[in-house]
């Protein structure tokens, strides 16, 4: 498989004056990729990025994820083609159905997501590659559009998706797929089985990297972990069809420990260990390394929302649980 990449995510909830300093502090430690994020209404994914890229010198810098109904496919093109010429080789590009709510609340909504990202991708990724486009869809229109300045390497396009028709479109018109946290391994193999379906129907045969963020509590307490995961899991489950062997545990859980408090605290320790990478090095690693045997090529650490209690653990985490992965993973 070769060594796998390592990242870490920015999370948008910190705010946008940090990133120089966070994104150099990365790669001090030896992480391979920075990854920025666009939530509504947080700091615009492609201006954080340049800023990420601009701050260091070889961090690869992922964008996970633009709303796809947000831009128009040229534009879109434009700014990513700037990007991946100022910065070659280490940008990283991925686009998506964005929050439902979020969407209608800008007035981008549209009657097929599944259109909207399959037609931006597939035209994002021919004006990189230097073609005039014409296309005519349910979103993207575009009349003979090429770019004056395609870059001479194309970055890579991912799709950052949930259910098994967007992981399979992802298959056919992306470069990559990106997990969102609380990926499972048993979710993970999921994923891959529908993206190679979609690929197989659209021919590819070449590389598709499956990208997956994972929390990283790097404390045996594991408290933040226990609070993301009940955080998610207050929202329904089971998290994914792959784990749809939890449906009866989660509701017994849900009902006697209602709310993300009383949720966490009740967590059996299993679910820590099948939902992040938590505890001590040992725990962590293994947990990075069950998503690596369940097809996972990436893995992008999510640290805790306290920006100061995150600093701390990504610099612990690189001391002691970064070289076991590497070593793992060589």
């Amino acid at each position: 498989m070769g060594q796998m990449p390592i990242g870490v995510m920015y999370r948008c909830d910190t705010p946008p004056e940090q990133l120089p300093a966070y994104a150099r502090l990365a790669e001090r430690l030896g992480y391979d990729e920075l990854w920025v994020v666009e939530d509504c209404f947080f700091g615009g994914a492609v201006s954080t990025a340049a800023v990420a890229a601009a701050a260091t010198t070889t961090l690869r810098i992922g964008i996970g994820i633009l709303p796809a109904a947000f831009r128009n496919p040229a534009l879109a093109a434009m700014e990513l083609a700037s990007l991946a010429r100022l910065f070659p080789g280490r940008i990283l590009p991925g686009f998506g159905h964005g929050m439902p709510d979020w969407v209608r609340q800008v007035g981008a909504d549209h009657p097929s997501p599944l259109a909207v990202l399959g037609e931006t991708v597939t035209a994002v990724r021919a004006l990189l590659a230097g073609e005039t486009v014409t296309v005519t869809g349910r979103h993207a229109r575009l009349a003979e559009v090429a770019l004056e300045f395609p870059p001479e390497q194309p970055p890579p396009i991912a799709t950052g998706v949930r259910n098994a028709r967007s992981l399979r479109l992802s298959g056919r018109v992306a470069d990559g797929t990106i997990l969102a946290e609380c990926a499972s391994p048993a979710y993970v193999r999921w994923a891959r089985h529908l993206i190679d379906e979609g690929r197989r129907e659209a021919g590819r045969t070449d590389d598709h990297r499956l990208t997956v963020y994972v929390h990283l509590d790097f404390d045996e307490a594991r408290a933040s972990a226990r609070r993301e995961i009940a955080a998610r899991l207050v929202q329904g489950g089971p998290l994914s069809p792959a784990d749809a062997g939890l449906t009866e545990e989660l509701a017994a859980l849900r009902a006697a420990a209602p709310g993300v408090t009383a949720l966490a605290a009740a967590l059996p320790e299993h679910y820590l260990d099948r939902f992040a990478a938590a505890g001590s090095a040992e725990q962590c690693a293994a947990a990075v390394a069950r998503l690596r045997e369940a097809s996972a090529d990436a893995v992008v650490l999510v640290p805790p929302r306290d920006a100061r209690f995150a600093v701390a653990q990504l610099t612990l985490a690189a001391e002691t649980l970064l070289p076991m992965l590497r070593a793992a993973t060589a």
